[in-house]
């Protein structure tokens, strides 16, 4: 069994972190299945992948755009946006955000005059003990 060395892969591929960041992709997807160029030699994935980058027997522009879609979040599609939909009505969306602190604002006064009557009844923590500061229990 051969050793894979980074300088054998590093000729192929610009710089180190890509390199660990294809041949892991790489192994990833032989793990999940894909076929190997090359003979396995009773490698690991990791190992196979390597060996695979050194020997050019996989597209390196397959791999990176795969590499890459898998990394994304957020996948761009290429549809039309269609008239009415989402982010196409802004002005409306705007009118309402406008009108909502006006709202937001009567409701906050309605609820402070609820809170207030609710505590009103309860004894404060210095009238139960006499007036005398709670006294703190624990080690110190």
């Amino acid at each position: 069994m051969a050793r894979v060395t980074v300088e054998d892969c590093i000729d192929k591929v610009d710089n180190r972190f890509d390199l660990v960041l294809l041949a892991s992709h790489r192994a990833r997807m032989i793990s999940s299945g894909s076929q190997i160029t090359i003979e396995r030699d009773n490698d690991k994935n990791p190992v196979v992948a390597l060996r695979e980058i050194a020997d050019t027997t996989v597209d390196f522009d397959a791999l990176s755009n795969s590499l890459v879609q898998g990394l994304r979040k957020h996948v761009e599609t290429e549809e039309p946006v269609e008239e009415g939909s989402f982010g196409t009505g802004d002005t409306d969306i705007l009118r309402e955000l406008s009108q909502a602190p006006e709202e937001a604002a009567g409701d906050v006064e309605e609820e402070g005059d609820d809170i207030e009557g609710e505590f009103e009844d309860e004894p404060l923590a210095e009238e139960e003990n006499d007036g005398a500061p709670p006294v703190e229990s624990g080690e110190g």
